[in-house]
């Protein structure tokens, strides 16, 4: 699994590059109009985000969408090995790079909180599918930092959500056993409720 999941990694990563300038900054616009169908997205007043690297589709329309409302943003930073805790942050918080280059934000005075606190999780991925399956980086930080999540059965807080380009999405894969469901996923074209097909009725029940 893990030769057929690098495979795929790599496979979807130049998908995403394929990806041109327009396409990508269109995307970026198309992602909040999708978020704000959902109800805590405009509402709860803390929603992690991530800083886009190699492709990912950007959140800088996220983050001004989120600071209009006076609703905070948090930036993921490595606490220890595959965990993380997030960081608030706005523009003019000074950022510093992780061990992997991504930025983090630094300084004495940055709030720093457990993810079970926040609200909303928006989750980077390589590919997804619609039963709330993600395919990540390979390092496990988000399914180590949300393990607490794994057996559960219908939204609860914070809700995750995966944010891709549609061109990310995957018909299905089959998730490994430390692997934790996205409750939606929203791209620049549509929100997917990840668990809409538990609710559906079973066939013949009358419902």
């Amino acid at each position: 699994m893990d030769d057929e999941r690098t495979i795929l990694r790599s496979e979807l990563r130049e998908r995403r590059r394929r990806l041109g300038a327009g396409e990508r900054m269109a995307a970026a616009e198309g992602l909040v109009r999708t978020l704000e169908n959902l109800p805590e997205f405009l509402t709860d007043p803390r929603i992690a985000g991530y800083w886009a690297i190699d492709g990912e589709l950007p959140l800088h329309h996220v983050v001004n969408a989120l600071r209009a409302r006076g609703q905070q943003f948090f930036l993921p930073c490595i606490s220890a090995p595959r965990q993380l805790r997030f960081a608030a942050w706005r523009p003019g918080i000074a950022l510093e790079p992780n061990r992997y280059g991504i930025p983090e934000p630094s300084g004495a005075d940055v709030e720093i909180v457990d993810g079970g606190t926040l609200d909303v999780v928006l989750v980077p991925l390589l590919g997804f599918d619609r039963h709330g399956g993600r395919l990540g980086y390979g390092g496990g930080y988000y399914d180590a930092t949300f393990a607490a999540l794994r057996e559960r059965s219908e939204v609860t807080s914070p809700v995750l959500v995966g944010i891709g380009y549609a061109a990310q999405e995957l018909e299905r894969f089959e998730p490994t056993d430390w692997d934790v469901r996205l409750d939606y996923v929203a791209t620049e074209r549509e929100l997917i409720d990840c668990w809409s097909r538990e609710r559906e009725p079973a066939a013949g029940s009358g419902a």
